[in-house]
């Protein structure tokens, strides 16, 4: 049996150390060895009818160890996950640590949990807000008068981002960087992939821009944790001011798009605009106090 040890990191970071007994190790691989062997296909031999001994000369013990850590660890994380009562917000961060024939293994597991917020009195904010911009839309001789009169889009969207802006610089806690990091190599990915599609390599689109990989990463770092911090925020203002989305406002998202498949994709995908919609919601909510 597995034995393990948490430890508490800053930014809501959780480190597990876990060792696994050699006997766990022999066996685990024992049965990984057995299922890579039914899957192998030598000249000579049906697939699966490989003798032992041949076999043993084709697999690879790396193949065998990755076979054998891709069923062993889920099951091993999810007790830990169980056991100590531990919430994930991404995929868990696994690192071996030893991993020697005959000998015991040793791995850690960093996971993030979701953020512990203390939340501003939102509801003083948003009035401060509008109070400050009653004030200000009070017309005066010598005052601009077409300023005043804007319209009313753009005075909404000025209040929400007052509004917005205040209630974020007020609200401090911080995000693990497990969850920032992920989002950056996300990004990163997709933008290669654009870049070649382009026919360009990254050194050349980074040279365009007048950037190095260690200013895009940063910029990227920036957007990503001011875009986080929104959502925990929101989200939390949402769960406390028991903000929902129902199957009916889904349905009407829905029934305005007149594409099937582009319809077919949304609702295969109805969680995300679940989430994009009780984002709204809560926005309209704040405008609205």
């Amino acid at each position: 049996m597995f034995t393990h040890k948490i430890s508490k990191l800053p930014k809501n970071t959780v480190a597990i150390d876990i060792k696994i007994p050699k006997e766990e190790i022999i066996k685990a691989s024992e049965k990984a060895f057995i299922k890579l062997q039914g899957e192998l296909a030598v000249e000579g031999f049906r697939k699966g009818k490989v003798p032992k001994d041949l076999a043993k000369k084709h697999i690879a013990k790396e193949s065998i160890y990755e076979e054998m850590l891709k069923n062993l660890l889920p099951d091993i994380y999810n007790q830990i996950l169980k056991k100590e009562n531990l919430k994930p917000i991404t995929n868990p961060k696994i690192s071996l640590n030893k991993a020697k024939e005959n000998e015991d293994w040793e791995l850690k597991i960093e996971l993030a949990e979701k953020p512990i917020l203390k939340l501003s009195d939102y509801r003083k904010i948003v009035a401060d807000v509008k109070a400050g911009e009653k004030k200000n839309e009070i017309w005066t001789p010598g005052k601009d008068k077409a300023k005043v009169e804007e319209n009313a889009e753009v005075k909404s969207q000025r209040l929400l981002n007052l509004v917005l802006a205040g209630i974020f610089d007020a609200t401090q806690f911080e995000i693990s960087d497990l969850i920032v990091d992920e989002e950056i190599e996300r990004r990163l990915v997709k933008l290669v992939d654009d870049v070649q599609k382009l026919g360009l390599t990254m050194e050349a689109y980074l040279k365009s821009k007048n950037l190095t990989q260690g200013k895009l990463k940063e910029q990227y770092r920036k957007e990503v944790d001011s875009i986080y911090k929104a959502d925990f925020v929101l989200n939390e203002i949402a769960d406390l001011e028991k903000i929902q989305v129902e199957e009916k406002d889904l349905q009407a998202l829905f029934a305005n798009i007149k594409d099937e498949k582009e319809k077919q994709a949304a609702q295969n995908n109805a969680y995300f605009y679940a989430g994009l919609m009780r984002k709204q919601k809560t926005l309209d909510f704040l405008i609205g106090l």
